[in-house]
């Protein structure tokens, strides 16, 4: 049986996209077919590698092209509707935001767990500490040595374990020092943070934003081609309060929110393994339904998490009890920056032709 590369397009609209209730053709994520020697070479307009829900499509595709006797060859492309900025970053396929409305919910230690998380993936991550006045992240991910200069003056972010980290610790004498930073400050260095660091090819940025609505949070939505930003919030009636705050402002500035994480949400006992509702109970849930965005996870108090007993990310102790939690959460947020930028596909049609990699199964390092 002979196919064409109109009729092998056809049979690849049965595919759906299980996160926007779609199938790929019609969402114009098939970009290109080519159909040459038996083998079908399928350009994708991907960009959230290894995300479980696009290689799961990928998968889909696959069976679709051998049921008709080819052999398939998938390819993803990152283009600009995706915000794979060529001026701005331009090896970093993903930009995202983790913010709060308040200090004290635990945003630090979310945004160093979904990094490593993803790294775990075997995605290129780097996460930015912009939280400048309380620069927390290489208490969760340890860094031997210090930043490295290039001879373009630029610094090169220390790793853990694979993550590039780069944070306003490491500008201070000692770690304890304060940051007193005001408002113009805190611009400068935000814009020394992202226009003087050479990252290097990255699938993920994270950035771990200051708490509250200020300075940072703003002048990186009018600097970043944010994908989108996770919520984190605890129970508690004043931190859901203040969380409300903190998307309303992205939100009004027209960034993706991929969801909201609630930490603290319960109590899990180590000795019993229950679960105690402590700090009450819903907040974050209620958010997600007053404006229709999902909830990623609810992460509970347990000594093994967040603790200085604890030499690195919890999502990288296979011995944690908040092990498996924190890697669906990784999971999840590569899937909604995946839903999101395909969504975006969708709405705006495919852009000029940008990066090309094999995917999924097809993918080499």
């Amino acid at each position: 049986m002979t196919v064409t590369e109109s009729e092998l397009e056809s049979e690849l609209a049965t595919v759906e996209d299980p996160m926007n209730d779609e199938d790929v053709v019609s969402l114009g994520l098939v970009e290109d077919v080519t159909i040459e020697d038996g083998r079908a070479t399928i350009s994708l307009v991907f960009n959230a590698p290894y995300a479980p829900a696009e290689m799961a499509i990928g998968d889909e595709i696959r069976d679709v092209v051998e049921s008709v006797g080819l052999e398939p060859d998938l390819r993803a492309r990152a283009g600009e509707e995706q915000g794979f900025d060529e001026e701005v970053l331009p090896m970093v396929r993903n930009v995202i935001a983790v913010a709060s409305g308040k200090g004290g919910v635990g945003k630090t230690t979310v945004a160093a767990n979904v990094a490593a998380g993803l790294n775990e993936l075997g995605d290129r991550v780097g996460i930015l500490d912009a939280d400048v006045h309380g620069p927390n992240v290489p208490r969760i991910l340890p860094v031997e040595g210090e930043p490295g200069v290039t001879p373009d003056e630029e610094l090169v972010p220390p790793r853990s374990e694979g993550v590039g980290v780069m944070s306003m610790d490491y500008l201070t004498d000692h770690s304890d020092d304060p940051a007193i930073l005001r408002g113009p400050m805190v611009n400068q260095v935000m814009m020394q943070f992202i226009e003087g660091v050479e990252w290097g090819r990255l699938d993920y940025l994270i950035v771990d934003l200051p708490p509250g609505t200020g300075d940072a949070s703003l002048n990186l939505l009018q600097t970043l081609p944010v994908a989108g930003v996770v919520i984190v919030t605890t129970p508690q009636e004043m931190a859901v309060a203040d969380a409300r705050k903190g998307l309303r402002l992205f939100e009004e500035h027209d960034t993706p929110i991929l969801g909201v994480v609630e930490n603290m949400s319960t109590y899990r006992c180590p000795n019993c393994d229950d679960d105690h509702d402590v700090f009450g109970s819903d907040g974050a849930q209620e958010i997600c339904e007053d404006f229709d965005v999902p909830l990623l996870a609810e992460l509970p108090v347990h000594p093994d998490f967040d603790s200085e007993r604890i030499d690195g990310p919890a999502v990288r102790d296979d011995d944690n009890a908040v092990q498996s939690e924190l890697q669906e959460l990784s999971e999840t947020v590569a899937d909604r920056v995946g839903a999101v930028n395909r969504k975006r596909v969708g709405e705006d049609g495919p852009d000029e032709p940008g990066e090309s990699i094999p995917t999924g199964a097809d993918a080499d390092d």
